[in-house]
């Protein structure tokens, strides 16, 4: 992927936290849409209240896998069962190492006999690209071909393979109907079909984010202006608001999902994942990758995280042979994290906010309505004997609930609704050299233990889903 691999640049470090922590990028940006386009707040309430209308047609690659293997191939490197999965579906694709660790998750779609797109963050889709091009078990080649379609920030032309919208809300159905001019089809989650928006051929998939229910839209890039027009319009009756860049990065804080493990491609010593380190360049995502945070483990292994860890337990399926298979056999019953949201007790984040105008002793700065300030944040989380017992991994406010939440994932043995933790906010010895960071004092923020997903919504109206667990259980 580059004259420089990414284990040559792993081999010129000689601690590879230090490295991912002091790495000069900082959070994933929304790049095609301004920051905002009313204001974050009144664009948050909108998901909860009305509709939205989310662009996600610059920020995500997307992959296409053809060929008379490409089932196979998305079957040997997914932990999920692919059982009656069939053309017009679509799933959450998750792949782990072959130590059972977590690269990632993006969403599949089954598109056509032997067709599929694969559209999401980049590690999920640079280990399925390795993959295609690496040999099956017996030694023989994959009867694949695969497209990248990248990103805008990777980009000079502006122009993708498709336009991509979520239409989400109490009202989106109502927002859907009139730009068709009729009833929508009634899908199962994660189930697509061909709809007309003004003379338009669309690709509608159930699906949900903020807590809401809704449809992905996608077609061809040539009928961005058209579709997008004809959503505006339709919504201007029903309170449609468009989520610009600060909103949409904090809209998982309701709906629960975990996106950012650290994808574990940075040790291991079976020779497929030295022969990944190989082929992946130093601009591949890895090698760019930074974490911020008050979590420092003494080794990067320290940051893996297993299916079980993020709420993923339940699509694990020993159905079929793929990587990472003999290790999750091994660790399925073993005791594994549990995600949780955090409630922030709103007393400690005014004293942290208000720190800001004092003349020494600032604590990090809280940005709203997305905290976050590296790529993959980690922050520490302890009991109320001051043991830690978890991490915090996305944080942000919602004006939904009138609340700084954050995402986290604990020991069982410690989760309790209700219960009162503590989160480590602020990097130790002064923060790291990353350029979100200015100096700072780490401080200490009450939270309590609730909910995943914290939206009501969200655990209640998603069907098949980790989200209905309601108490942030594994299964």
């Amino acid at each position: 992927m580059s004259d420089q691999t990414l284990q040559s640049r792993l081999d010129g470090e000689s601690d590879v936290v230090h490295f991912l922590r002091n790495q000069q990028t900082g959070p994933n940006v929304y790049p095609g849409v301004p920051a905002e386009y009313s204001n974050w707040r009144k664009e948050q309430k909108a998901w909860g209240d009305a509709a939205v209308l989310f662009n996600q047609s610059y920020h995500m690659v997307e992959l296409y896998v053809r060929g008379p293997d490409a089932l196979a191939l998305l079957e040997y490197t997914g932990i999920n069962s692919f059982k009656n999965f069939a053309v017009n579906k679509a799933k959450q694709y998750v792949p782990v190492t072959p130590d059972g660790y977590v690269i990632g998750d993006v969403i599949l779609f089954y598109l056509a006999e032997n067709e599929f797109s694969l559209v999401g963050r980049a590690p999920a889709i640079e280990w399925l690209e390795f993959h295609a091009q690496y040999p099956k078990p017996d030694g023989s080649k994959w009867d694949v071909t695969v497209e990248r379609d990248e990103r805008t920030a990777m980009r000079s032309d502006g122009v993708r393979k498709n336009y991509r919208f979520q239409l989400q809300g109490p009202n989106a159905m109502k927002v859907l109907e009139q730009a068709m001019g009729k009833t929508p089809p009634d899908l199962k989650f994660f189930n697509m079909a061909h709809v007309d928006i003004a003379g338009k051929d669309v690709i509608a998939l159930r699906h949900g984010m903020a807590g809401q229910p809704g449809y992905e839209l996608f077609g061809p890039w040539a009928d961005y202006e058209v579709v997008h027009s004809a959503l505006v319009a339709a919504g201007k009756d029903h309170g449609l608001e468009l989520v610009g860049g600060r909103a949409y990065s904090s809209n998982t804080l309701e709906s629960g999902w975990l996106p950012s493990p650290l994808p574990a491609f940075y040790t291991g010593d079976s020779q497929m994942m030295k022969d990944f380190r190989a082929w992946a360049g130093a601009n591949s995502y890895a090698g760019k990758a930074s974490i911020g945070g008050s979590y420092v483990p003494d080794s990067v292994e320290g940051y893996y995280l297993t299916p079980w860890d993020i709420g993923y337990g339940h699509i694990v399926k020993f159905d079929h042979d793929f990587i990472g298979r003999e290790a999750l056999e091994r660790i399925k019953d073993e005791k594994h994290k549990q995600k949780v949201t955090l409630a922030l007790d709103d007393e400690n984040v005014a004293r942290v906010m208000s720190s800001m105008f004092a003349s020494g002793g600032r604590a990090k700065w809280f940005e709203f309505p997305s905290a976050v300030y590296a790529m993959h944040p980690f922050d520490t989380v302890k009991n109320a004997d001051g043991k830690d017992i978890g991490v915090s991994t996305w944080i942000g406010y919602s004006s939904n609930e009138g609340k700084m939440l954050s995402l986290a994932m604990l020991d069982p043995d410690e989760v309790e609704m209700g219960k009162e933790v503590t989160l480590v906010w602020g990097e130790p010895d002064g923060g790291t050299s990353k350029p979100t960071v200015e100096p700072h004092e780490q401080t200490e923020i009450k939270a309590v233990i609730s909910p995943v997903p914290y939206s009501n919504v969200a655990r209640s109206a998603y069907a098949d889903s980790w989200r209905q667990s309601g108490v942030g259980a594994n299964t």
